[in-house]
């Protein structure tokens, strides 16, 4: 399982590092301490605490925007049978579901809390101003 120093949970959650050690003291992410003597947090539990704080960002209609194509993240949830699984990825406040083959999640060893990257092409893009 990986494990994430405070630096790289910060960065995966949009947080400062101060943030990420405000929430182990006050007990909200559990840290453990790794080979080195440092604190770190498991990928599973970063990828359940991803979940829980993410929230839906209201859709203001008076702004402008337009989705981004790479979506960095936590793998949160992996659902697998025998030739196809279900991969969910929590990419900031986004939440993004991929379908692929078993194999595949198997060879990219993908379970939750592993750093991933979700790419989208899409032959169409929408694009909103106000």
């Amino acid at each position: 399982m990986p494990y994430f120093r405070f630096s790289e949970a910060a960065k995966l959650l949009g947080v400062s590092d101060d943030t990420v050690r405000r929430w182990v003291d006050a007990g909200h992410l559990t840290a453990e301490l790794d080979g080195a003597g440092r604190k770190v947090v498991e990928g599973a539990v970063l990828a359940a605490f991803a979940r829980e704080q993410a929230a839906a960002i209201p859709d203001p209609i008076s702004s402008g925007r337009s989705a981004r194509n790479r979506f960095v993240g936590l793998v949160t949830d992996v659902v697998s049978d025998q030739v196809m699984a279900q991969v969910e990825l929590q990419c900031g406040p986004h939440r993004v579901v991929s379908l692929m083959s078993a194999e595949a999640v198997r060879e990219l060893g993908l379970a939750p809390g592993v750093l991933a990257v979700g790419l989208v092409k899409a032959t169409q893009v929408i694009v909103e101003t106000p």
